[in-house]
Order: C-alpha cells, then sequence, then structure tokens
C-alpha cells in the first residue's frame, strides 16, 4: 500500500473531523480510522480513547446516515484490536516521529490490509453479533500486542 499521509496536519484533520463529525463519509476509510485512532492516543490518554472511541464511531455513523445495529456500523471487537495495534506501532516510533509517518509505516504492513483481523479471528466469530456489541478474544491466535 503506497504511503497515504504527506502531513500531520491530514491526520488531525482525520482525528478532528470525527469528533466533531465534519470527517465526509467518502473519507472514513481503514486508513482514516487508523490515523484517528493515531491521533487520539497522541493526544489523549490511553484509557480514555478506548472509552471514547466506541461513543465517537457511533455517533459519525450516525451523523453521516450509517445504522449502528447487530449487523453493520460500530464493531466493538475491530475497534479494540484495531486500537491496541495502533498503540503497539505508535509505542515502537520515537515520541516526536510525526504522526502521519507512523500512519504510513503501519499501513505499510500487515495492518495496512483492511482484512488483517482475520488472521487472529475466524470470520464466523469476528462477525458475530457478539463480537460486534463487546470484546470477544481471537480463536485463531492472540494478537502479537
Amino acid at each position: 500500500m503506497p504511503n497515504d499521509f504527506c502531513t500531520a496536519t491530514e491526520i488531525e484533520r482525520i482525528g478532528r473531523g470525527l469528533i466533531d463529525r465534519s470527517l465526509p463519509k467518502r473519507e472514513w476509510t481503514h486508513a482514516a480510522h487508523f490515523a484517528a485512532v493515531l491521533w487520539l492516543l497522541r493526544h489523549r490518554r490511553e484509557p480514555a480513547v478506548a472509552v471514547e472511541m466506541p461513543r465517537l464511531i457511533r455517533a459519525y455513523n450516525e451523523a453521516t446516515g450509517v445504522a449502528n445495529t447487530d449487523t453493520g456500523g460500530y464493531h466493538e471487537t475491530i475497534t479494540l484490536a484495531s486500537i491496541r495495534a495502533a498503540r503497539s506501532v505508535l509505542d515502537s516510533h520515537d515520541e516526536s516521529a510525526p504522526l502521519h509517518s507512523i500512519a504510513n509505516d503501519l499501513l505499510a504492513g500487515e495492518l495496512g490490509r483492511s482484512d488483517w483481523l482475520l488472521r487472529y479471528w475466524s470470520r464466523t466469530r469476528l462477525f458475530s453479533v457478539e463480537a460486534r456489541r463487546l470484546w470477544i478474544e481471537p480463536d485463531l491466535r492472540p494478537l502479537p500486542f
């Protein structure tokens, strides 16, 4: 995957756009999910991000016409796994590293693939109603972070 971000300002725009629900829906991509999480992790305490992110995503979904249901919208297991993955990548970089560089490094690896979670969860388990509603441990192998 090519580098998606050129400046830290792009990452901040996505993070703030999620918070204030101004990010255009077409820009809420796999890369944008990670960009928003990295920005929040850099600027807020991690426990707050894990608590705050579900509310932010649900509100953003509603604002862009996406229903949060048992089959669509917010997904707890994917969100929490992604926060853990982003934290791991962020921690592997110097604190002064620009967020756009960190996001590009993250996206250039396994996490850049939208199906990365299927190395840890079976499709049936990951896309179950239970996994959408609350954290479910991986059933194929443990997360490395």
